[in-house]
């Protein structure tokens, strides 16, 4: 997407990326940062833009923080926030009006990984798991986790298995099903409940 505004400043190269599929779109991002929303579309005609949130931190769009949009990575303060619909409606610096907004539309919204929130024990981040392998504990492998459902009461991990990459493999991350996540060696360890796994 190129700008038409001759004023918006680009940064000339996008750095190295990872890909991943997330709530079944696909995500770019750039290695170092983390998605944490997409720019749906403009809202009204001051220049406000419409974010699907993907943060389960509420202060990341608080008036004041940056975000980096895009693959060219724009740094962008946030001047205001307010929740609207499930979404987010945020005025970002260097976004005057409408026209400028709707070239914005379908961007991702980045932050460094640093600046990620403390998680609590045994929960991870999102691109942390998606590409892991998938073993049972006796070693045999199920595949690896391609995406991730977000079904309110758990989430999801959607397995790819390695002898039929057109099936998919549901399982649900709770404790009785995932017995170990090593992020050094990339593998998730799961026990298999009943009728998890068709045979």
């Amino acid at each position: 997407m190129q700008p038409s505004n001759p004023k918006r400043r680009r940064v000339p190269s996008a750095p190295r990326v990872d890909t991943f599929i997330h709530r079944n779109r696909k995500v770019h991002v750039p290695v170092g940062y983390m998605a944490v929303g997409m720019i749906i579309g403009p809202h009204g005609l001051r220049g406000e833009v419409t974010v699907e949130v993907h943060s389960d931190y509420p202060a990341r769009f608080d008036p004041g923080n940056r975000l980096w949009v895009g693959q060219t990575l724009e740094a962008m303060e946030i001047l205001s926030s307010r929740p609207h619909r499930g979404q987010m409606l945020v005025m970002l610096s260097g976004v005057a009006d409408r026209t400028e907004a709707e070239e914005l539309r379908g961007e991702w919204l980045f932050i460094h990984e640093e600046e990620a929130a403390d998680l609590e024990e045994d929960t991870y981040f999102v691109h942390d798991i998606i590409g892991m392998a998938v073993e049972t504990a006796e070693g045999r492998p199920l595949g690896v986790v391609k995406d991730i459902l977000f079904t309110g009461a758990n989430e999801v991990y959607i397995i790819t298995p390695p002898d039929a990459p057109d099936r998919e493999l549901l399982l649900p991350a709770i404790a009785d099903v995932i017995q170990q996540v090593d992020l050094d060696s990339g593998v998730i360890t799961v026990a298999l409940l009943p009728g998890l796994l068709e045979e």
